[in-house]
């Protein structure tokens, strides 16, 4: 049976497992780089401003809940996936404010960005 597994080599299809991740996560880490830039432009006043941060603590607070401390960039990434039923859980019980379901993908994204920096293997 050795042999036929010489014969065969390897297999004709390629594993895919690594490079769909690494670009799943590539592409997430780009929508969250996005909503940073987005929400760094964002507020106007300093009311608006302190709203934002609100929701950006929660969801920061939550992705800590879920994820900890110790947490690849594959693992973030499939967590974004789910985010915005919970996200939305979270903010409308912990900082709704006026306009909030308006600027919540965006402190979504934003509040990712950020939480990436402490993935194990996270590479600017």
């Amino acid at each position: 049976m050795a042999g036929v597994v010489l014969l065969l080599g390897p297999s004709p299809r390629p594993e895919l497992g690594s490079a769909v991740v690494t670009s799943e996560v590539e592409s997430a880490r780009r929508e969250w780089e996005d909503a940073y830039r987005r929400l760094e432009d964002a507020g106007g006043s300093p009311v608006e401003e302190e709203r934002l941060r609100l929701q950006l603590e929660v969801v920061t607070a939550e992705l800590r809940r879920r994820l900890g401390s110790t947490f690849t960039l594959g693992q973030l990434a499939a967590e974004y996936r789910q985010a915005d039923a919970w996200a939305l859980h979270a903010v409308s019980e912990r900082a709704a404010t006026p306009g909030w379901p308006r600027t919540l993908a965006v402190v979504e994204g934003a509040a990712f960005h950020l939480y990436a920096r402490g993935a194990v293997d996270y590479a600017p």
